[in-house]
């Protein structure tokens, strides 16, 4: 069964990947996407909360997928992939309401429902070295076991 804050992060990346596929407006997006699922008011206002928080700070969470993603350009990266590593990037470095590890496994789990293939790797590898350098710096926590084989 899947719980209310996955259900708020796949909003997130639906809007999200709406957004970056057209002219459309996020909070008109989320808000569209939020009436259409029946949500916990706490999860609706985690999925509006993460929707401002990434675009807000978009041009620095493509910053450091340019960074840890070096032989993909951010535009050339599939839509979804750019998107998942966004939505994570952001609960990772930004956010900080949840554990490194949820974050990545959500990102995971989002890739492995909406990515190819090839996804659940690009995403765990991306955010693997994401993790890694931020621990480096000090920053955070230590990365999981699944994240250092990445």
């Amino acid at each position: 069964m899947t719980g209310p804050r996955r259900k708020a992060r796949t909003i997130v990346l639906k809007t999200l990947y709406e957004v970056d596929s057209s002219s459309h407006s996020p909070d008109e997006v989320v808000a569209r996407l939020l009436q259409e699922t029946a949500l916990p008011d706490e999860a609706s206002d985690f999925a509006r909360s993460l929707v401002i928080g990434i675009i807000q700070n978009n041009q620095d969470i493509d910053d450091m997928i340019r960074r840890f993603a070096p032989a993909f350009p951010v535009q050339q990266i599939a839509t979804i992939d750019r998107n998942i590593l966004r939505l994570a990037i952001f609960e990772v470095l930004f956010d900080n309401r949840v554990p490194v590890k949820v974050a990545i496994n959500e990102a995971v789990e989002l890739a492995k429902s909406f990515g190819s293939e090839a996804s659940r790797k690009f995403v765990n590898g991306v955010l693997g070295a994401v993790v890694n350098a931020h621990v480096q710096q000090g920053k955070g926590q230590e990365p999981s076991e699944e994240t250092k084989q990445a």
